[in-house]
Parts: structure tokens; C-alpha cells; sequence
């Protein structure tokens, strides 16, 4: 969160997060992912999530891309990320 706080304040163009609430209490990633929907809606700002909990990347995320191995296997509108993609690649 601190990390998170910190980049804030130099009013970035583009936010980049990797595994922002990996090893987190639940309440804690529950309020992170908030705080980013809010972070999208009220500024408007660029963010860049890498993550594997889809279902909170669903409710942020416009576009998605699948990397398996250091290759794009999939890109597309999050909204088209099937289950046998994600199944395939992301062990969901």
C-alpha cells in the first residue's frame, strides 16, 4: 500500500503494479482493489495490471493480454477472455 501511495504522489501518467495484493489479507486486497477502480474512474489515469485473480481484474481492466512463457497468447477486450483460454494458460 505504501508502494502504491508513493508512486501516487509523483501524478504519474501510467500506474504499473505487478501482484499489488499477492500474500495480502483478504480485507486488504478487497480495499486495494477499490482504491484502484476509484484511481481508473476519478482520474482517468493509464494503469498497467499484471495479475491472476481475474475476477478483480474484470471488474478494472478494459483490455487484457495473456503472457505464457514470454509470449502474448492472447490479447483482446477482458470481456472476450474465455474459460478455455484461461484455463489453458492461467490455471483457472
Amino acid at each position: 500500500m505504501l508502494a502504491i501511495g508513493r508512486a501516487l504522489m509523483t501524478n504519474p501518467r501510467l500506474l504499473v503494479l505487478d501482484e499489488a495484493t499477492e500474500g495480502l489479507a483478504p480485507i486488504v486486497r478487497t480495499e486495494i482493489w477499490a482504491a484502484i477502480r476509484r484511481i481508473k474512474q476519478e482520474t482517468g489515469m493509464a494503469i498497467l495490471l499484471i495479475d491472476k485473480s481475474l475476477k478483480e481484474l474484470a471488474s478494472v481492466a478494459d483490455t487484457a493480454a495473456v503472457v505464457a512463457r514470454g509470449r502474448t497468447v492472447w490479447s483482446g477486450n477482458m470481456a472476450d477472455l474465455t474459460s478455455d483460454i484461461t484455463e489453458r494458460y492461467v490455471g483457472v
